[in-house]
């Protein structure tokens, strides 16, 4: 029982000296089965521990707690004696600074005690004190923290759904229900609570970046192609990491072709921006190919994270890559990925107009023009002359952000990106997914370790996501809704999520109207009229919508079956736009060639991440733990057979019994000491090992103490509501 003591006072209790001051030290956490009886001078037990539980029992049944008081060891280390006294003993002491606010207190120098003493192999009471000075209630001892434990079960429902991402207070509440009620447990919230920090603590260690580096090398351990990189100043503090698990690896090799990479997500108590690498699979999902915490959003940071992933993806730069508008990331762009096309995403872009144009007089009318200029521009051409229009007609000439976004035109304006496949990662969706699925999981107070460890949660959760989207899409049929045989040819290839947006072009074929206006030998040229709806300023100021007539060129060679429109949406998105679908109805073609059909939006497209199993940690997967388990579900097989009948349940109950018996038979013939050396050897070697320190929390450019970058209009509004309060 002493090696539960803290070292300074074990040597204490061998020269027979106990600090007053150190009772809650001596609490007892492992509290026995209550057992019937009063204490009495001569009662022998076999053990101490049977000595403590008995004592404990008693004071449950009465109603006062129990703190150990002293205990006296011989030269061979071997306990003499101890005493066990009521919890409210000793003299009061007065803690609190503030005299006008006490703190509150617990001791009245209740004289209630058992003093026990070695008599051979055995302990026996040596002297009893039963009354008390204050009153006692047996129906408040669940409340006393000697009375207080955590059972396994109790412990092992805990840490699977922590590991689930299920908070505290939920987590408690099923506990509460499945006991029937707060005063069917032994324990409450706060020891739950106290036990899962405790138990993320010894998993991964006191230090919050030394642990991560432990984590990563036992990840390593279970699988080599585990892939992690800690950027580390001289004075051993971590400043960046970057990781990424087998799966995500394998995951790029189909899917490299386009990547986004963001930091405005921040993550944990450093507010270090996360940083993810996000592909798209075949059904249009997001996929995390590696991720990285940054301490500084510079030009070399960035570098430093860009040579480490492209070192963990074999070298294998993406063809192109989607970004915010910054400056330094783009700097690092160039140089470590120089053959890429770079393109910003657009929706940060036009989130932003509120921010930097909503002081015009006139802002709603640029907003929608603004809008239609980026939108509805087919052309080059038709953007520069739409944008300049709005430029001159709302004289906004002084607009250093206009003027900036029209200098960088060819980074984000659909008529200037729309040569090169994107695979439809432009959109809100593609750059909030991966942000907000994490939403779930981490918050602003998450540590560096607890987020590692919710970064498996949250791949574990997208993984299961892609495996139903492939169930589905071999399981289910989305009924065609025309009579062409292309519709039915991407029908039978395409997943459900590609074949949908395949049939919004083909509903869209209903307002287009195709007519030849050339032929030389096999080379036909279409005139696509198609009817659309657009937003425009009327006379008085007002938005109002009307219908306008878009004409598409198409070229069609009949000879090769070879198709090209210019608004180049399959060039952009893969899929087969509603201009290229009309002439293709036009021309009776039944089946389209296979470059159309892109390989990536396949059902059938082999993906050899699909084998691989994420990382999962295994670390509360003891033996133990796992002895537990097996039991608890041969346990219930037999307690659902037992329910059956009455006699059933008396057969049950029956063996239980027997069972019972034997096991306590087992424990008495035996008397097991555990000595951990495998645990030394891992602290001395800890001990030797270099230490990583936790960085210093980011201080990154104009980024606020929120998960998302505020605009400065939210920040107006948010000061006009607390001078209202």
């Amino acid at each position: 029982m002493e090696s539960n003591l803290p070292s300074d006072e074990v040597a204490d209790q061998h020269n027979g000296v106990f600090h007053e001051d150190d009772e809650d030290a001596f609490i007892l956490e492992e509290i026995g089965d209550s057992l019937d009886g009063q204490p009495k001078k001569g009662i022998m037990f076999d053990s101490e521990d049977d000595a403590v539980r008995f004592y404990k029992g008693y004071a449950k049944t009465k109603g006062f707690g129990v703190v150990r008081r002293t205990a006296r060891h011989g030269d061979d280390r071997k306990l003499n004696y101890f005493t066990l006294a009521c919890s409210r003993q000793g003299k009061a002491q007065y803690s609190s600074k503030n005299s006008y606010n006490p703190n509150p207190l617990t001791r009245m120098q209740c004289p209630a005690k058992v003093n026990f003493a070695c008599r051979g192999e055995k302990f026996c009471i040596t002297s009893v004190t039963l009354d008390h000075n204050h009153p006692t209630s047996p129906s408040k001892s669940r409340f006393l923290r000697s009375h207080k434990k955590l059972d396994l079960h109790a412990k092992r429902m805990l840490e699977l759904n922590d590991q689930a991402g299920i908070r505290m207070n939920k987590n408690f509440g099923s506990l509460v229900m499945e006991a029937g009620g707060y005063e069917q447990l032994e324990f409450g919230e706060k020891e739950c609570r106290n036990y899962l920090q405790e138990k993320r603590r010894l998993k991964l260690g006191a230090g919050d970046a030394h642990a991560v580096y432990q984590y990563f090398l036992h990840m390593q351990s279970k699988d080599p192609d585990f892939f992690h990189v800690m950027d580390v100043v001289e004075d051993g503090r971590l400043r960046n990491v970057f990781w990424a698990d087998a799966r995500s690896r394998a995951t790029y090799e189909p899917y490299w072709d386009v990547i986004t990479f963001d930091t405005t997500y921040l993550t944990n108590k450093y507010s270090m921006p996360f940083a993810p690498f996000v592909g798209v699979n075949h059904h249009g999902e997001s996929v995390l190919l590696g991720c990285g915490l940054l301490s500084n959003e510079d030009t070399e940071t960035f570098i430093w994270l860009f040579k480490s992933w492209l070192c963990c993806m074999s070298n294998k730069a993406p063809n192109a890559i989607i970004t915010d508008q910054c400056k330094a990331m783009q700097n690092a762009i160039e140089e470590v990925f120089p053959q890429a096309r770079h393109r910003w995403c657009i929706w940060h872009i036009m989130k932003k107009i509120l921010e930097k144009l909503s002081g015009y007089e006139k802002y709603e009318n640029i907003k929608y023009t603004m809008s239609n200029a980026v939108y509805d521009s087919l052309t080059k051409h038709d953007f520069d002359e739409a944008w300049l229009k709005m430029i001159k007609k709302y004289e906004l000439h002084d607009n250093e952000w206009l003027a900036s976004l029209y200098g960088n035109k060819y980074r984000w304006v659909p008529a200037y990106v729309k040569d090169t496949f994107w695979a439809g990662m432009s959109s809100r969706q593609r750059s909030e997914s991966v942000n907000a699925f994490f939403d779930g999981y981490v918050n602003a107070r998450t540590t560096l370790k607890q987020f590692v460890e919710q970064y498996e949660n949250a791949l574990r959760d997208k993984v299961e996501k892609e495996n139903k989207a492939d169930s589905k899409s071999f399981q289910e049929v989305i009924p065609c809704i025309t009579h062409y045989d292309f519709e039915r040819q991407f029908q039978e290839t395409y997943t459900n999520a590609k074949f949908k947006e395949f049939q919004e072009q083909l509903r869209g074929k209903i307002y287009c109207y195709p007519t030849q206006v050339n032929k030389e030998g096999s080379l036909f040229t279409f005139r696509v009229r198609e009817d659309r709806k657009i937003f425009f300023e009327g006379e008085d100021g007002e938005i109002k919508d009307k219908r306008i007539i878009s004409e598409f060129t198409v070229l069609f060679d009949q000879g090769e079956c070879d198709v090209q429109c210019a608004c180049r949406l399959f060039e952009f998105r893969g899929i087969l736009c509603s201009h290229i679908l009309s002439v293709l109805a036009l021309m009776e073609i039944t089946e389209v060639p296979s470059r159309y059909i892109l390989q990536r939006w396949r059902k059938d497209f082999k993906r050899k991440h699909t084998f691989i199993k994420c990382s999962y940690d295994d670390m509360l997967n003891t033996p133990l733990v796992q002895r537990y388990d097996n039991l608890c579900k041969h346990s219930r097989e037999v307690a659902e057979n037992g329910a059956e009948s009455d006699a059933l349940y008396a057969l049950v109950m029956d063996g239980l019994g027997q069972l019972q018996i034997k096991i306590d038979a087992h424990r008495a013939s035996q008397e097991v000491q555990e000595e951990d050396q495998t645990k030394k050897h891992e602290e001395t070697m800890s001990n030797k090992e270099k230490i990583v320190l936790s960085p210093i929390s980011a201080h990154s450019v104009g980024r606020p103490r929120s998960k998302r970058k505020e605009s400065k209009v939210d920040q107006v509004v948010k000061r006009l509501r607390a001078k209202k309060q």
